[in-house]
């Protein structure tokens, strides 16, 4: 028979990834709780944070900051970060995992990296053992970085290499971690091709029926940051997807096919 102390937590199981992670997890038959500011659960105000962890085996974080903008992401990730490992050390959870990005302490100029470091050390300064998974970025991201880099009616994107990776895999890999034992480092996620980011965006942004051109520029910033050639690709040794780009586009093509039909009905 199961007890609470099975239980898996995942903070942030309404999001993209959490609500995948959830379903995931439950699939292969564990026992998880999906804690979110939805469920009454706030890692910023602590609001019902220790009743949600308390007896918990494995606590995943897949929070993030709502804004990219100035000091909040740096408030968010500092202030979360510490309430949720107070309340995970206090229930004794036996492994802390965290999602992270791919390149975080080369794009330190970015307010929204320098508060993924952030919580990173706090993660590795804490009495846990941890897991952290740095990610590459998710298919499904790509179109926010042609709104980030927005310049009137084109759009200019470093052509610095990208491994983009799709959100399914990060889910089932975070599941994989949940059942295994802590590694108290950091390890690597990415999509099994490399492109340049511009190419990718302009494939996506017409998928996405924007006719605005897309110019490569090496000036052009990522959320703040300069980019060099590889800052968003993995070192050695990072897990490596199996869903290729061409495979995701299909069907993020499908997907807004049949969304273009609902609005017209």
């Amino acid at each position: 028979m199961r007890t609470r102390q099975d239980r898996i937590v995942i903070v942030g199981g309404s999001g993209r990834v959490g609500a995948k992670l959830v379903a995931t997890l439950r699939k292969r038959g564990h026992d998880v709780l999906s804690a979110s500011r939805r469920s009454g659960v706030d890692t910023v105000t602590r609001e019902g944070l220790a009743d949600a962890v308390a007896g918990a085996a494995v606590v995943v974080d897949v929070t993030n900051s709502t804004s990219f903008e100035q000091e909040a992401p740096m408030h968010f990730f500092r202030t979360s970060c510490a309430n949720l490992l107070a309340a995970a050390e206090a229930a004794h959870v036996r492994h802390h995992i965290a999602l992270s990005i791919v390149g975080t302490e080369r794009l330190l100029e970015s307010g929204y990296f320098r508060a993924k470091m952030a919580q990173e050390e706090l993660i590795k300064a804490s009495l846990l053992h941890h897991t952290i998974l740095r990610s590459t970025q998710f298919f499904d991201f790509l179109p926010r970085i042609a709104e980030a880099d927005a310049d009137g009616r084109v759009v200019r994107v470093s052509p610095a290499f990208a491994q983009p990776i799709a959100a399914d895999e990060v889910a089932a890999a975070l599941a994989d971690l949940a059942m295994s034992a802590p590694r108290n480092d950091m390890i690597e996620h990415a999509g099994p091709e490399r492109f340049h980011l511009d190419d990718i965006v302009r494939r996506v942004m017409k998928a996405n029926g924007d006719p605005r051109p897309v110019i490569a520029d090496a000036r052009a910033r990522y959320f703040g940051a300069p980019l060099s050639e590889d800052t968003l690709t993995p070192d050695e040794g990072a897990i490596i997807g199996v869903t290729r780009f061409d495979e995701w586009l299909s069907g993020f093509t499908v997907r807004r096919s049949h969304e273009d039909r609902r609005s017209l009905n």
